[in-house]
């Protein structure tokens, strides 16, 4: 019998990690192939952006509902990414992971601070001012604002613009059927990338921050497993356990990616296939969370701003923590959705603080390994805003009761 995508990618994790704890060094054979899966899903990204959210919106119909989809999309995401930060922040305190933690400050610091983008920047940013060099260039915040404005002004416009809604309905299909060919090599691509990761780092370096470590995954565990189920069950009316099973491939291809923007096919196919979750929302929630929508992200960085300071001894007042609070919640945003981006955003919040920028090199050994957790929590973060704002819209999905 077949098995299911998403346990075909449970066993490429496990199968992964073993061939990287058996092999070693040699393994980095198969970066080629961890590579190639990645370079496929970046490939589909800012065509499945501009095909769903132009086609999602034109289908909306009324202009007035996409702005009512966006309030609650926009609240979802506000108020979890606040949630996360202060669970880490409790969790840190409680811990004390940097105190008396030796400080060994790595070389090659000021690229993980190089190119920090200003709150201003992230702003202008967003209107592009050239449509064709943004989507080179892989800025996907600008793509999302001219699909917005194409996807409304299609509705507006009206009979007129319904041979428009028609090829962007057939390009979206289109779209869709390669990304589904692209997941049928997923498992293939995880398995190398967690062997490749295994085999290269081991799980040595470990040891020196495991205490920082256990603060940074309990926060997400906590998030992961306890803020963002009662939200399902409370406002998606959704079965936790059941979702889980639905987005499973997502969350695991999440984490051996580390990128949610890569993730970003995988998740809209999971949630339509499986859940229901209608088109026209997915392509208006999942493309803004996994350029905005920063949980893990968010949640990392506080914790990893604290640890700097009790590293260095340096006493943080609660209005110090709640700037920092207020700042990582604020980085995560601009944060980009690729591998190890927290590191550079990292720097606004230390900036705020006044924290010595140097301390990042003391959570660079295993930055890697926290990357591909928090990741993991960023897009089911986005898979359950998804299905909340679907059910608040009247869609019918799972329910909890028999489930």
């Amino acid at each position: 019998m077949k098995l299911k995508i998403s346990t075909q990618i449970f066993i490429a994790i496990i199968l992964g990690i073993i061939a990287g704890l058996v092999l070693g060094q040699s393994v980095v054979h198969l970066k080629i192939v961890g590579d190639m899966f990645i370079r496929l899903l970046r490939m589909i990204i800012i065509p499945l952006i501009f095909a769903s959210m132009v086609s999602g919106i034109a289908s909306i119909g009324n202009v007035r509902n996409l702005g009512r989809i966006g309030l609650r999309t926009f609240v979802y995401y506000l108020a979890t990414t606040l949630l996360a930060v202060g669970v880490g922040l409790i969790l840190v305190n409680l811990l004390k992971p940097g105190v008396g933690v030796a400080l060994a400050v790595e070389a090659g610091v000021e690229q993980a601070g190089r190119e920090v983008p200003s709150v201003v920047s992230i702003l202008t940013g967003i209107v592009p001012e050239n449509l064709f060099a943004a989507m080179a260039e892989d800025k996907v915040l600008p793509v999302i604002f001219f699909s917005l404005m194409l996807g409304a002004a299609i509705s507006t416009v009206g009979e007129r613009a319904r041979p428009l809604i028609g090829l962007f309905d057939a390009f979206n299909g289109v779209i869709m059927k390669i990304t589904d060919w692209i997941m049928r090599l997923a498992p293939l691509g995880v398995f190398a990338l967690m062997a490749v990761m295994i085999g290269q780092m081991g799980l040595a370096v470990i040891k020196p921050l495991a205490v920082y470590m256990a603060a940074v995954l309990v926060g997400l565990g906590i998030h992961a497993c306890l803020t963002l189920p009662l939200l399902l069950i409370v406002f998606g009316k959704y079965s936790p356990v059941k979702f889980i099973r639905d987005v499973f491939s997502a969350v695991a291809t999440a984490f051996s990616t580390a990128s949610s923007a890569a993730t970003l096919p995988i998740t809209k196919d999971c949630l339509e296939t499986n859940t229901g979750v209608s088109n026209k929302v997915s392509s208006f929630v999942l493309p803004l969370g996994a350029t905005m929508n920063m949980d893990g992200t968010a949640l990392y960085e506080a914790v990893a701003a604290m640890f700097i300071a009790q590293a260095y001894g340096i006493d943080m007042t609660l209005g110090q923590q709640l700037v920092v609070m207020l700042t990582a919640t604020l980085a995560s945003i601009g944060a980009a959705a690729i591998p190890g981006a927290a590191l550079i955003t990292m720097v606004i919040v230390l900036r705020a603080v006044n924290l010595p920028l140097e301390g990042i090199g003391m959570i660079l050994a295993v930055d890697r390994i926290l990357d591909m957790f928090r990741t993991a929590v960023n897009v089911w973060g986005d898979s359950c805003g998804a299905a909340i704002v679907a059910r608040m819209e009247g869609e019918h999905l799972g329910s909890v009761e028999g489930r």
